[in-house]
């Protein structure tokens, strides 16, 4: 791929990153002036769910500031991270970063990718057969569950964020510990303070809600349903990041995911920042048609279509919570 290195396709774009910050920034600041404006109204919770959408918006840059998009300095992108991430978000960065880079090293792989290490999901039919009782009712439908489940996926971020910055074995620094105990106390009280306990309830609940569920539909596209790699397997590292990963075409596409519809080449290059994304595609998408390496795109409604078959198709590994062994022996 050293064409790619030669396009300067790895450069970094400090000011795109700013001119995002801004944008993010200047939209954060127009909700929060529209929610003073409305006042005591249940109303307030459309800017709950914008609040979840901006929220999710500042987690994208996050992300590629973890992945050094962003300055040459580590530390620079390091310190980015901690602020937007946990001081913004309320993501533990350090907890983050230690999850999602061991995705990266091995997606997909059993045993390795915490991304597919999900209890409540199975992607494997192995680890749906050992379901049992009401875990194996969700698990055969699990692929209808999947996106009313992704509620809740705020909610566990925010808690495993916590358990981690307070946990020995984590690695997360005084600031960080101080900017999540900020972000996810005094937000909260600020609302519950200025809407009541019943309104202010619907708010935060609304706006977990959405940036769960946003941040789900984002990630989600990009490697579930595409193959799974068996823990004994060994594949050399652009077939392991090409072979388990799909991009998503699309108008828009871009913004809207924070460039993980590019996927693949975000697998290849993690540095790479996201407003070179598209041309290197076009780079990678040809030097896979010469070596015959399948190169997935799709569009995001086939993507989540996907996803759901998928997951049923796995789900029916589980065993039938209605099942009775010893009546079956009898049969």
């Amino acid at each position: 791929m050293e064409a790619v290195r030669e396009a300067g396709l790895l450069d970094r774009t400090l000011g795109f990153y700013l001119s995002m910050v801004l944008i993010l920034g200047g939209c954060l600041a127009a909700v929060v002036t529209g929610g003073f404006v409305i006042g005591q109204s249940w109303f307030q919770l459309l800017i709950a769910a914008g609040l979840g959408v901006i929220f999710t918006q500042f987690a994208f840059l996050a992300h590629e500031a973890a992945h050094r998009q962003v300055f040459a300095s580590a530390r620079k992108n390091d310190l980015a991270g901690l602020l937007i991430g946990s001081g913004v978000v309320g993501l533990s960065y350090s907890w983050w970063q230690s999850k999602h880079s061991r995705h990266h090293a091995n997606p997909n792989k059993i045993g390795r990718d915490p991304d597919i290490d999900i209890d409540l999901l199975s992607f494997d039919a192995e680890h749906a057969r050992a379901k049992r009782g009401v875990w194996a009712a969700i698990t055969r439908k699990q692929g209808y569950l999947f996106f009313p489940l992704l509620l809740l996926t705020g909610l566990g971020l925010h808690v495993d964020s916590v358990k981690s910055v307070f946990s020995r074995s984590g690695r997360a620094t005084t600031l960080e510990r101080i900017l999540i105990v900020l972000r996810l106390t005094l937000f909260p009280a600020i609302v519950i303070m200025l809407l009541g306990p019943g309104m202010g309830a619907a708010f935060l609940g609304v706006q977990v809600a959405v940036f769960g569920f946003y941040m789900g539909m984002s990630f989600a596209p990009n490697h579930k349903g595409m193959p799974i790699i068996s823990a004994d397997s060994k594949l050399d590292f652009v077939r392991k990041q090409v072979l388990t990963s799909r991009n998503i075409r699309g108008f828009g596409m871009t913004a809207f995911m924070g460039g993980l519809n590019y996927q693949i080449e975000h697998h290849l290059f993690p540095s790479m920042p996201r407003p070179h994304l598209r041309r290197a595609a076009q780079i990678v998408r040809e030097h896979c048609r010469q070596v015959k390496l399948p190169y997935i795109e799709t569009s995001l409604p086939a993507s989540y279509a996907r996803v759901v078959k998928y997951l049923n198709e796995v789900g029916l590994h589980a065993r039938d919570p209605f099942d009775c062994p010893a009546a079956r022996s009898l049969s």
